[in-house]
């Protein structure tokens, strides 16, 4: 006798090819090996008769019938995940596991204090930490809790405003400011083509010659570390900037560059014992640094 399949394990595998395009892509969504993906599918089109995905060069896009059952798995997986946030959303103990995401600035230079204390308080949680500048699909729990610098936070989520956030030019603290941003002589660090927030963008791309960029790189963390060592001016926000000594503002807070913090969780999660009480924990301690964020 044939073992029985576990279907929910190889939906979730379908999924990952389709939506990574490649087995190494679905391999890591999936926390697997390689070897083990390419098993799976083979597995699954053995037992189903049929091919559902075609390998182009590198990438595997789906068939006529590959296209037709993700479908399905889609909706498999929708109601899958909104009856594991019902529950969730019941629990009342103060134990399990909590995955936390945010930019790399403000997860080390704010939340990583904040996450000690909330460990201290509450040893039975497990924290996870995901540093990512996408938001993340906190529908699909790819995260449980966002913390995140936006002016329109999604409608699907249920969200509680912090802050506002403000940002200005940065430059090394040991050198002289430049007299004028602008001038042809001054370098800058930027983002990484195609990455980072739009209006940062939007405001370089404005204000900014391309052939002044001397250093682009895809972490506000890291455009901070560029400005330290001179490599060229950076926007930042306020509370990176004004809490590092080695820096010093160009200018200041620029307000076509302002944006506001926020908190998010999914609605189904909001009554979670334990992530009601990192929003709590959150919202209380960085209301009081406003000041640092708006750039006061």
């Amino acid at each position: 006798m044939s073992p029985t399949p576990d279907i929910t394990a190889d939906l979730a595998t379908l999924l990952a090819i389709a939506r990574e395009g490649t087995l190494a892509g679905a391999a890591r969504r999936l926390r697997v090996n390689h070897s083990t993906v390419f098993r799976r599918l083979g597995t699954i089109e053995a037992r189903l008769g049929t091919r559902l995905f075609e390998r182009q060069g590198g990438s595997y896009v789906t068939t006529a019938a590959g296209e037709d059952l993700l479908r399905t798995a889609e909706r498999v997986e929708a109601e899958v995940e909104a009856l594991e946030r019902r529950l969730s959303g019941q629990d009342l103990r103060l134990t399990g596991s909590l995955r936390l995401t945010a930019p790399d600035d403000l997860a080390e230079v704010v939340a990583m204090p904040l996450l000690a204390q909330f460990r201290r308080q509450y040893p039975e949680i497990v924290l996870e930490l995901v540093l990512d500048n996408r938001m993340l699909n906190l529908t699909r729990r790819e995260a449980d809790v966002a913390l995140r610098p936006t002016r329109q936070p999604p409608e699907t989520l249920a969200g509680r405003r912090v802050t506002g956030l403000a940002s200005a030019v940065y430059a090394n603290a040991g050198q002289p400011p430049p007299k004028d941003p602008a001038g042809p002589e001054v370098r800058w660090v930027a983002w990484e083509e195609g990455a980072g927030p739009p209006l940062v963008a939007r405001w370089l791309a404005a204000n900014v010659d391309r052939h002044a960029i001397a250093y682009r790189s895809n972490s506000m963390f890291n455009q901070a570390s560029a400005a330290r060592n001179g490599l060229g001016l950076a926007v930042l926000p306020c509370f990176l900037g004004d809490s590092d000594p080695r820096l010093q503002r160009a200018t200041p807070p620029l307000s076509d560059l302002t944006t506001e913090l926020w908190l998010l969780t999914h609605p189904d999660l909001q009554r979670t014992a334990r992530i009601r009480a990192l929003l709590d924990l959150l919202y209380d301690s960085l209301r009081r640094q406003r000041r640092l964020f708006e750039g006061a």
